[in-house]
């Protein structure tokens, strides 16, 4: 591999992290007031610290660059114009959530879009894995988590109907 190819290979990478991360910056802007929201929240006995999303969606947005990266690799935009398009849809909607949950407190509209995220998810895995394995794989992580999520989505939904409409 030439120098070029190599400075190419690092500026793609640093490219869908920085593309991952406006993504994750969006929706943390979007959860500003999240952790005395979630706080104030009745919520299942099993639901997670609100210390813990932050660490957890920092390696999953990683481990989403990275797969994207492994795709773009075989041939970049043109020639993975509908897995990437796929992938980059499936990141909007995922910061949309935030804003859904925290910023507008809308449980039914935050459910249905962590719905449409999870589909979303699962067909950018199958398109992913048909170009390469591990890109495939290295989603699996955030596709248990949003699964996870959009379970607690719901029963928090359920629990607090008189704040999240």
């Amino acid at each position: 591999m030439s120098n070029q190819s190599i400075q190419i290979q690092i500026i793609g990478l640093i490219g869908w992290l920085v593309l991952c991360f406006v993504a994750s910056a969006i929706g943390a802007f979007g959860s500003m007031a999240a952790p005395a929201f979630y706080a104030g929240l009745i919520q299942p006995v099993w639901a997670p610290p609100a210390w813990l999303f932050g660490p957890v969606w920092t390696a999953l947005y990683a481990l989403m660059a990275i797969s994207a990266w492994l795709v773009w690799r075989h041939g970049g935009f043109k020639q993975q114009t509908a897995p990437l398009t796929l992938f980059v849809v499936q990141l909007t909607i995922n910061a949309f959530w935030s804003w859904l949950f925290f910023a507008w407190q809308q449980g039914l509209w935050s459910l249905i879009d962590i719905m449409i995220l999870w589909i979303l998810i699962v067909m950018t895995i199958w398109t992913f894995w048909r170009i390469n394995k591990l890109a495939g794989v290295l989603l699996i992580p955030y596709m248990l988590w949003v699964s996870f999520a959009a379970v607690l989505n719901y029963y928090m939904w359920q629990l607090n109907p008189e704040i999240l409409a």
